[in-house]
């Protein structure tokens, strides 16, 4: 694809799956841009053409015509297709390997909605426990490569999914110790390498006091134990966190 075409992304501040293309769109030094929408008041244009009523959504407009994709798995799979400094392995068996740890990635996005969701104590514990597990999985197949990367040398795909997955850990721990990573080296090691990268800090700007506004508005059992007092002021506006 020409760069000459335009891509914007749809997107909401706190979506993993945005962040997922945010990220490979940094990855790959193309540029877009972003418009961000509130899912709690959908625009009419975007209920438009967007199927599922969800984002991300990729417009790509090209030769005065444009293509709207939806589904944040799509729209990784085009950017391989269409945009150079590939992330995804060149070997066939290697690259299905990716594909099935990144949907193992959703799942885990799943595991981590239903922990901040879950309403009482002994429901949170038996989510944080899962989510432990899920980890533990994770933690045996980073015993394949040298890292720092799930891949080994090369960022790919698989790390651009789990950037924003541990970064819902990161607001996690500033609330309490879980221990959803304990005893897992190899995951806490990729989770410090992704921390640092600046293509997962700056897929979304001002993340950890607008997930924190969110959990602590979700009157869940999570909720909690999250302070009201440290969610006042403005929330930044452009500053990448």
């Amino acid at each position: 694809m020409d760069h000459a075409n335009t891509l914007t992304l749809v997107s909401h501040p706190l979506c993993p799956y945005v962040q997922r293309a945010a990220i490979s769109l940094a990855e790959k030094g193309v540029p877009f841009e972003r418009v961000d929408i509130d899912l709690a008041n959908k625009p009419v244009w975007f209920k438009a053409i967007s199927p599922l009523g969800k984002v991300p959504l990729l417009r790509v407009r090209q030769n005065g015509d444009e293509t709207v994709i939806f589904e944040s798995a799509v729209i990784l799979e085009f950017l391989e297709e269409t945009q150079a400094n590939p992330l995804h392995p060149a070997d066939p068996y290697e690259r299905a390997r990716h594909r099935a740890w990144i949907e193992f990635g959703s799942a885990t996005l799943n595991a981590i909605g239903r922990f901040y969701s879950a309403s009482t104590e002994a429901g949170f514990l038996s989510e944080a426990a899962s989510l432990s597990a899920m980890f533990d999985r994770v933690e045996d197949e980073l015993a394949r490569q040298a890292g720092p990367w799930f891949g080994g040398e090369r960022f790919c795909l698989v790390d651009a999914v789990y950037g924003p997955v541990f970064r819902y850990l990161d607001t996690f721990d500033q609330i309490g110790d879980f221990g959803i990573l304990d005893g897992k080296p190899r995951v806490q090691t990729w989770r410090k390498a992704l921390s640092e990268r600046a293509s997962i800090k700056g897929a979304a700007p001002g993340y950890p006091q607008r997930l924190r506004q969110f959990l602590r508005a979700k009157n869940s059992f999570l909720s909690t134990l999250i302070p009201s007092d440290d969610l006042t002021g403005p929330l930044p506006l452009a500053r990448s966190a």
